[in-house]
């Protein structure tokens, strides 16, 4: 896998962890999230006259300019709670049909995670021409960009300027200042987000997607959804099985999240497992002959890399962009990304090497990566699709600075380097004008097919325990482990992983559950 292409399509739990640096914060117009918050518990027959339409609707196909694929534009109510009030989401969508031969087995609908993955991005670049061929010759490949993502009725916040200012900020505050012009960003952002996206910041959480790709399996003629999630993408996937558990087919969920957990257990738990990850990082680091860490155990490592990034802190390296210097926060990101694959392990050693002897261009790099910056300085909507749907999905980890300031220790220590940053950045969703709709609950889509949940032991951002916990908590969950590294397993080397979901999607035979690789 190429990194820069994971590191754009895997971000995942990020916004769960309060995105690292981006707390968006939007609102509608009058009482914010007044019409998600009344959204039904058990959703809409597709047979309630005011769904209808949308159900009906046929997809005009067109060349997306891709070669092999076509791609379309679904309707979507704005509102599920209201389908009838004429109010409407663009979802774009994009395929490409089976190849052939063999039976054809429906459409395989993938999802790369995020939330604000876009997954036409996904499909195009990888998924669509790197999934097995034999995978790939039955199914016809298909994606789509959920609600408030890239091409479907995007969220928006701040422009490019104002993006990389707020990239920078402290996310360690040492003092009362700059705890203040921590909290001034988060609100900033949020205030961008409501003006530019109030319309559908209300609309945009897991369950209104699950609705959306419940229209797309029938819009597209399928009786049955047959699914691939990663990361994000799992709880997007549980989350349908237990809206609609009849129409589950072949569903993976790939580098799991757990549902049933709290914002603030889902950001301690993601802090630990970049420790974790950190922990195998530096003790490969150690054995180079390159390693800019030095040797030793991994305590030693990590704390040459905290020392590192307290230098930061109080001067800032040049990196080739005079309005983007190299400072703590920058830097931080930029090992984090490259913390979820370890094929990218040789390119963060060169960055840190780099970055120490006063270029911090690499580092730089990667950052941009993880934020989806273009060269000319635009971002993707990643970032603020990421907090829309997150502070949406669940009430805010904290209430305000001092409930961080209490956490902080267990923080610290799940990761002595990443702790204290990872939990101010949890703030983000303490300042979002729109009520949370969703809440931490299990989900057990009772009476579906069997669901192939998949955890990686040293996954830094979806910890291997919340595979288990959701394939615990699914009636007909079967948990697949990879013994490894790295973020997800499905299409990362491992032929036992590989033949296992192959067989399930090809021959609908799910392995048995607790198998290892």
């Amino acid at each position: 896998m190429d990194t820069s292409r994971l590191l754009r399509t895997t971000g995942t739990v990020i916004a769960a962890a309060g995105l690292l640096l981006s707390g968006c914060t939007s609102g509608g117009s009058g009482e914010p999230g007044a019409a998600a918050a009344s959204l039904p518990s058990a959703p809409p027959s597709p047979d309630a006259a005011a769904l209808r339409p949308y159900y009906a609707q046929k997809l005009t196909w067109r060349d997306c300019g891709v070669p092999g694929f076509q791609c379309s534009t679904m309707k979507a109510p704005l509102d599920y709670a209201n389908p009838g009030s004429g109010q409407d989401v663009d979802i774009a969508v994009s395929r490409r049909t089976a190849t052939g031969p063999g039976k054809r087995l429906g459409s395989l609908v993938v999802n790369p995670g995020g939330p604000g993955g876009s997954g036409i991005g996904y499909l195009q670049a990888y998924a669509g021409i790197g999934y097995p061929a034999a995978v790939r010759a039955q199914y016809d490949m298909v994606s789509f960009d959920p609600r408030g993502v890239e091409r479907s009725s995007p969220v928006e916040c701040l422009g490019g300027p104002a993006m990389d200012k707020y990239t920078q900020v402290d996310q360690t505050p040492d003092d009362a200042a700059e705890r203040a012009e921590l909290v001034a960003a988060f609100k900033e952002f949020a205030r961008a987000c409501e003006a530019k996206s109030g319309r559908v910041l209300p609309h945009v959480s897991t369950v209104d997607a699950a609705r959306d790709m419940d229209l797309l399996r029938g819009v597209l003629g399928d009786q049955k959804l047959h699914y691939v999630g990663a990361s994000y993408g799992t709880l997007l996937g549980a989350t349908y099985a237990d809206l609609f558990p009849d129409r589950v087919g072949r569903l993976v969920l790939d580098g799991a999240m757990d549902p049933a957990r709290p914002a603030l257990e889902l950001n301690r738990d993601q802090t630990e497992g970049f420790e974790t990850a950190f922990t195998s990082f530096a003790k490969d680091c150690a054995k180079q002959p390159d390693c800019p860490l030095g040797k030793g155990d991994p305590d030693a490592v990590a704390a040459r890399l905290k020392e590192f990034f307290r230098k930061l802190d109080a001067q800032p390296v040049a990196s080739g962009d005079p309005d983007r210097p190299l400072g703590e926060a920058l830097a931080t990101t930029g090992v984090i990304a490259a913390l979820y694959d370890e094929s990218a392990w040789p390119q963060l050693r060169e960055a840190l090497s780099s970055a120490m002897n006063g270029d911090g261009s690499g580092l730089l790099s990667l950052a941009d990566s993880y934020y989806e910056r273009e060269a000319d300085g635009k971002y993707a909507n990643l970032m603020f699709a990421n907090a829309a749907v997150n502070c949406l999905d669940q009430p805010a980890a904290f209430t305000g600075p001092e409930a961080v300031d209490t956490a902080l220790p267990s923080f610290e220590k799940a990761s002595p380097v990443f702790g204290a940053g990872l939990a101010w950045a949890a703030l983000n969703c303490t300042y979002w004008p729109v009520k949370a709709t969703g809440k931490a609950r299990e989900l057990t889509a009772k009476g579906a097919a069997p669901i192939v949940v998949v955890g990686t032991t040293r996954d830094p951002a979806t910890p291997y325990k919340w595979a288990q916990a959701l394939a615990g908590q699914l009636e007909s969950g079967t948990l697949l482990t990879y013994d490894g590294d790295g973020h997800t397993a499905y299409g990362r080397g491992s032929e036992c992983i590989d033949t296992a979901i192959n067989r399930y999607l090809l021959e609908g035979k799910a392995p048995q559950d607790g198998k290892k690789c």
